[in-house]
């Protein structure tokens, strides 16, 4: 299924599309502060989102870290966490639902996070 760019809601520098059997989130830009997602991803959904509601079940999660020039210096670990926390409630009910989770750092064409949540 090919989603057009207009499929995208945005708010600032989060925007968010449903998927087949999902949900795929962007943030925009990069800090060394993985707290600072948190409340960035959960306004978004708290203000802007009119999507899918949280769901019961399995899922994976998948979040790229894409960086242009020098790896910034942030631990994946507390990225994972932050994001994770930012999202439940609104793609699932609990981070314990999660059943598989890809963590990864990336050279990429601008700095940004995506997060891609589906149901396992």
């Amino acid at each position: 299924m090919n989603l057009k760019p207009d499929d995208w809601i945005a708010h600032g520098k989060v925007r968010a599309r449903e998927i087949p059997g999902g949900l795929e989130v962007t943030i925009d830009g990069l800090t060394t502060q993985a707290g600072y997602y948190k409340p960035l991803v959960r306004e978004f959904f708290r203000k802007t989102w009119r999507g899918g509601r949280p769901a019961f079940g399995d899922f994976s999660v998948e979040i790229a870290m894409e960086y242009t020039g020098d790896p910034p210096w942030l631990d994946l670990d507390n990225l994972a966490k932050a994001i994770l926390d930012a999202i439940k409630g609104y793609a699932f009910h609990d981070d314990a639902q999660v059943c598989r989770l890809l963590v990864e750092r990336r050279a990429g064409e601008r700095e940004r996070i995506t997060i891609r949540i589906q149901k396992f």
